[in-house]
Order: structure tokens, then C-alpha cells, then sequence
């Protein structure tokens, strides 16, 4: 989109008309996208090469106005190339189908549509009040999110679903770039399905993970552990990260797509209880997304906040890399290194040593 583009000063491109009336019509622009992934139309079409309009029709089952009001947004938008009366896949869709990542995309847009859609109606009163107002439009009496999702099975599943997936496209260079060979055992703390301990643990065969979670997420973990076959590594106890103590007996403490949540002050807190059960040399790992220590983007590390501002907990935003590491030098840590992660989605390691 023309207002992302980089100018010659390395900053976001000035807007212009088009890029405006993208943002404006944006909700829409996604609707394409959900309605695309959820009737099947990526799939159908890389599955053939290339189809006609009519042939699309009758393959999705879908009525003459509404395959022409799909075809008109997906062509328009610029997820299919319509060439010669035939539809073809924009490329970078069909990238992300020969890397393996195409369903992690796919779960990504649920996760979207069916929890962040709604909350986001309140964004701007999240601003206001400095607080998750569009939690209100989540069922149930749990006083976050995450506390919430256990009455409601269906967002329960498409967001454990879409945390995988979040995980697992970013979490192959965690693998890669995170050098655990001298470390013992390792702390994940809010690990969720317990998708990045298993993925370390298969990783590091000498290494013992230990998940700590909130009993409802544990019992997931459990079970995603077992399905692994990595139950002799991979390990989990339930509490609250926040009001238990801290598992002891590890080198290495991890916080997940953890420290995006809260505020700075209460990450704080959490990595002082890290670097109080961490030994003299132990490490403090923060993997999650991250923006510009300047404050203009990525545009993804953007639109993420969106939903940590309206929706999970009281406190939260993708935080840039200089706020993490000034909370870890406030918790006590010293030595800290930056490790950004290549890709569309804006990961990125920091590791701090006690």
C-alpha cells in the first residue's frame, strides 16, 4: 500500500488518496479476505492453476451477484490476478501455500474476524480510558481474556489456533537463533499450548521445559505435549504468574508473546520475579513481536496494538525494542542483545543475562 512505502529518509511514505481511501474502506477490505479464506476460494484456485468466473461459481456453490461481488473485491484488492477471463493466486499467497505457512495465515484471519472484530468497535474509547473496554463484548466474568475463554468454546479454539499458528511463523528462527546448548532447563512462563516449549525441546534434546500456565491454558498444554511425544522434556504447572512464586530451578526464564499484554510497570514486576529464581548468569528470553524504537511502525506492529489496546487485559501494546529493554535494566538485568527476526510478521528475540 502506498502509505507503508519507505521514502529515500527510510520513514513511511507521505499518504496519498489511494492509500486514504484503503484505510477507510480497510474493514471491508478484510471482509474480502475472511470470506476468501472461510469459503475456500485460495485453495480452490491454486488447487486448479487458474479458473474462469463461472467455474469458480459453481465450484463454491455461489449465486451469479455474489461470485461477482467476490470476484470484484479479491481482484480488486489484488488477491487473485484475473488475466485473460481466467483467475490465477497473487504470489504471495501462493508463497505462503509452498512455505507451509498458508493455514497459519488462514487461523491468523479468524482470530481477527472472530475476536478481535467486535472489541475493536470500542478502540477508540480503549484510548480514552486507557483501558480494554471492547472486553465487554467477550461472554463471561473472567476479569481478562484469557480468563474468559474457557465459556466460550468456540473463541477458545480459534484463539489457541491462532496462537500456534502466530508462534510457529515466527518461532522456526527462535529455533534457530536462540543458542540454548549450555542452558539445563527452561522456564516458559504464560506458555499457552505449550507450542515454543515443544518446539525447543525437539530443538535441544538435552533441555527440560517447564511450562507455567493458568490451569484452563495448562490442560491444553497437557495435551498438546502427549500429542508430541516430548512428555519426558516438556513438563507443566499451573498457577498465576503474577501472584504464585515462580517455578524454581532454571537457567533460562521465557516470556512468549507474554510481555505484550501488560503494562510496562507490570512487565516489569514479572521479569524482577524472573531475575529473583534466575542463578547468577541465568538468561531472561522476551519473544514476541516488536516495533521501531521510533515509533513509526511496522505497520503489522501497528495494527496488532489495535486489539491489545480494546480487547485482552488492562495494559498492552506491541512495545518497542527500547521499552523492553529499559524494563529489563529497571528488573535488574544488564548484559542485553537484540535479535530481530526476518519476515512479514514483526518478531524478534531480546536476551538478557542476570
Amino acid at each position: 500500500m502506498t502509505q507503508t512505502a519507505s521514502t529515500q529518509h527510510g520513514g513511511p511514505a507521505e499518504l496519498d488518496m489511494d492509500g486514504l481511501s484503503r484505510i477507510l474502506f480497510g474493514h471491508a477490505a478484510f471482509q474480502y479476505l475472511n470470506a476468501a479464506c472461510e469459503l475456500g476460494l485460495p485453495d480452490l484456485v491454486a488447487e486448479k492453476q487458474e479458473l474462469t468466473r463461472d467455474e469458480i461459481r459453481d465450484a463454491l456453490s455461489l449465486q451469479d451477484r455474489a461470485v461477482d461481488i467476490l470476484l470484484l473485491g479479491c481482484t480488486s484488492l489484488g488477491i487473485l490476478v484475473k488475466q485473460d477471463g481466467r483467475y490465477r493466486l497473487a504470489g504471495v499467497i501462493k508463497d505462503l501455500m509452498d512455505e507451509g505457512d498458508w493455514q497459519r495465515f488462514v487461523d491468523t484471519v479468524a482470530f481477527e474476524q472472530y475476536i478481535v472484530y467486535e472489541g475493536q468497535l470500542d478502540f477508540t474509547d480503549s484510548l480514552r480510558e486507557n483501558r480494554n473496554v471492547g472486553l465487554r463484548r467477550v461472554r463471561g466474568s473472567g476479569r481478562d481474556l484469557y480468563h474468559r475463554l474457557a465459556e466460550n468454546p468456540h473463541l477458545e479454539q480459534v484463539f489457541y489456533r491462532y496462537m500456534r499458528s502466530w508462534s510457529e511463523l515466527a518461532n522456526k528462527h527462535l529455533v534457530q537463533e536462540l543458542d540454548l546448548s549450555d542452558r539445563r532447563h527452561l522456564l516458559d512462563c504464560g506458555g499457552g499450548d505449550a507450542v515454543n516449549a515443544i518446539a525447543l525441546a525437539q530443538a535441544n534434546p538435552d533441555l527440560k521445559v517447564t511450562v507455567f500456565e493458568i490451569p484452563a491454558s495448562g490442560s491444553i498444554a497437557e495435551k498438546k505435549i502427549a500429542q508430541a511425544g516430548v512428555g519426558d522434556q516438556v513438563s507443566v504447572i499451573t498457577g498465576d504468574m503474577f501472584a504464585d512464586p515462580l517455578p524454581t530451578g532454571c537457567d533460562v526464564v521465557m516470556f512468549a508473546h507474554q510481555l505484550v499484554i501488560w503494562t510496562p510497570e507490570e512487565n516489569t514486576e514479572l521479569l524482577r520475579r524472573a531475575y529473583d529464581v534466575l542463578p547468577e548468569g541465568g538468561q531472561l528470553v522476551i519473544f514476541n513481536s516488536m516495533s521501531n524504537d521510533e515509533g513509526d511502525g511496522p505497520v503489522v506492529a501497528a495494527l496488532d496494538s489495535v486489539y491489545f489496546a480494546a480487547l485482552p487485559a488492562e495494559g498492552g501494546m506491541i512495545y518497542s525494542w527500547a521499552t523492553h529493554e529499559r524494563c529489563l535494566r529497571d528488573a535488574g538485568f544488564s548484559t542485553v542483545k537484540r535479535i530481530p527476526f526476518p519476515g512479514w510478521t514483526p518478531h524478534g528475540v531480546i536476551v538478557a543475562t542476570k
